[in-house]
């Protein structure tokens, strides 16, 4: 009689760790939701499946973590947004050098406020961490700019680029941007 006692607690314990595994897993899927938005969607699709994508997400989040960022001083933010008009202002007459000074205008953004500006892939990952609802914009005014540097972009797509580039940058400017 004293087995099947035994039996029946090693089966609630096993519920029990079942139960709190779950929710474990549960919590940290809906704090990747939350933190990463439409990014969480986008990395799980690109990977393919869900654990190994939330790895990634955690992995790109403990990188981040690890990084100084810091927001702009208000001399610097001006100098920047004087500079990103002049970009504007150049894409009337040369779009396709504007979106590259976009890009490059975008760099030195990331660069002074700490994030690593060497890779793309690294960069967009830090920019989904802190912007992820911009982070997009990122990408796809990125691909423009490829496509620019092959000779491939219309005015219109740059133009595209140029209002993603410009939301990026906004954000990136912003005082209370996220500084973890």
């Amino acid at each position: 009689m004293a087995w099947l006692w035994l039996l029946i607690a090693l089966i609630a314990v096993v519920v029990i760790v079942g139960i709190a595994m779950r929710t474990a897993r549960a919590r940290r899927t809906a704090s990747l939701r939350h933190r990463f938005g439409t990014e969480y969607d986008r990395r799980i699709d690109e990977v393919g499946d869900r654990r190994a994508g939330e790895a990634e997400l955690r992995d790109v989040t403990k990188r981040r973590d690890d990084l100084e960022v810091h927001p702009l001083s208000d001399a610097a933010r001006a100098r920047f947004g004087e500079r990103w008009l002049a970009v504007q202002s150049n894409f009337v007459d040369q779009p396709d050098r504007a979106v590259a000074e976009a890009d490059g205008l975008v760099g030195e953004v990331m660069r002074q406020r700490g994030y690593p500006v060497d890779d793309f892939d690294e960069r967009i990952d830090m920019v989904a961490v802190d912007h992820p609802t911009v982070a997009e914009h990122y990408r796809a005014a990125h691909a423009v700019y490829l496509r620019n540097e092959q000779r491939m972009a219309s005015t219109d797509d740059l133009r595209q680029a140029l209002l993603h580039y410009r939301t990026l940058f906004e954000d990136l400017l912003e005082p209370s941007a996220t500084s973890r």
